[in-house]
């Protein structure tokens, strides 16, 4: 007799384990999730230049390349991960008296990986940071210029 149990017991977890690990079709959002594009809301749309911004972990340390900016109210400021794991933030408090300032973004992980930032922030001058790597020296300057 236990042996009958013993087989139906295997037949019945096998076929739980089988449709568990079918279980249902792969959004392709689920699979190119990995592949997009991490954006911040803005309250205006791109209408100048596109500027790279890198974002490294080698040998020389922690760093944005360049880590000095000029940008204009428009432009597109498009940070590209490298290699290691780093975040782009225009701390508050770093930025006294300065309003509008982009939420902190999220961790870029994956190689090429992008945050696109669109300045419209008042001209003027801007500090931003790597949150992990701040104490290593991964900081940087946005000094922003009206439209014209």
């Amino acid at each position: 007799m236990k042996s009958n149990h013993t087989g139906l017991l295997f037949f019945a977890f096998s076929a739980f384990a089988l449709a568990a690990c079918s279980g249902g079709e792969k959004k392709e959002s689920d699979s190119n999730q990995e592949q997009k594009t991490a954006e911040t809301p803005s309250q205006s749309a791109a209408t100048g230049d596109t500027i790279l911004v890198e974002a490294w972990t080698d040998g020389s340390g922690n760093y944005f390349k360049p880590n000095k900016i000029e940008a204009h109210q428009g432009d597109v400021l498009r940070f590209v991960l490298k290699a290691g794991v780093h975040n782009v933030h225009f701390l508050p408090d770093s930025n006294k008296i300065k309003t509008g300032l982009p939420p902190a973004s999220d961790f870029l992980q994956l190689p090429e990986q992008t945050y696109d930032l669109v300045v419209n922030m008042q001209e003027g001058d801007y500090y931003f940071q790597c949150d992990p790597h701040a104490a290593l020296g991964m900081k940087g300057t946005l000094e922003v210029e009206d439209k014209d």
